[in-house]
């Protein structure tokens, strides 16, 4: 079995880092991680990122805040306590829906976003007390990172990829 050991880049420029990642993906290597100061455009298909599923989520909890906005105006104003404002109720919510559109707009988006950042808090662990893993302090800053998965027969060959396409640093 192959013995894998992680080879760390430090690039000064993302064009660089670009480069370096298309070299690679070429000779069928892998890329485990990119740390940059920003996002860099393409990137993800280079490594091999796959598409998030946050999208499918963000979709969940609006369709469950938009219920919830429904059934909570449905049970207090036809239900509960009927009390007729304006016309209200009719005893059937489709006669009364659009006086609740602006209620259940901003109950959607506020189940939206709330169930979404703490989603992404937990998937990405940005919770209080978990210290960052990042390579190297300066990717915060001004230097771009890679990290790259080498064998004991590839590693010299990543190597001379990362020299020849500017990388400042290797470890």
């Amino acid at each position: 079995m192959a013995n894998f050991k992680l080879v760390l880049a430090i690039f000064d420029d993302e064009q660089p880092l670009l480069a370096a990642a298309r070299r690679l993906k070429e000779k069928h290597i892998k890329v485990k991680d990119v740390f940059s100061p920003f996002p860099i455009h393409g990137i993800d298909g280079l490594i091999g990122v796959p598409r998030t599923r946050l999208a499918i989520c963000a979709f969940i909890y609006g369709a469950t805040g938009m219920s919830l906005a429904l059934l909570m105006m449905w049970y207090m104003m036809l239900h509960d306590w009927q009390i007729n404002i304006g016309g209200k109720p009719n005893f059937a919510l489709y006669q009364n829906l659009p006086a609740f559109i602006p209620v259940t707009f901003e109950s959607t988006v506020l189940c939206a976003a709330h169930l979404m950042f703490w989603t992404y808090a937990f998937r990405s662990k940005l919770l209080p007390g978990v210290v960052a893993a990042t390579p190297d302090p300066r990717v915060t800053d001004n230097k771009f990172a890679m990290q790259v998965w080498a064998t004991d027969q590839t590693e010299g060959e990543i190597q001379t990829i990362l020299k020849e396409t500017g990388a400042s640093e290797i470890r």
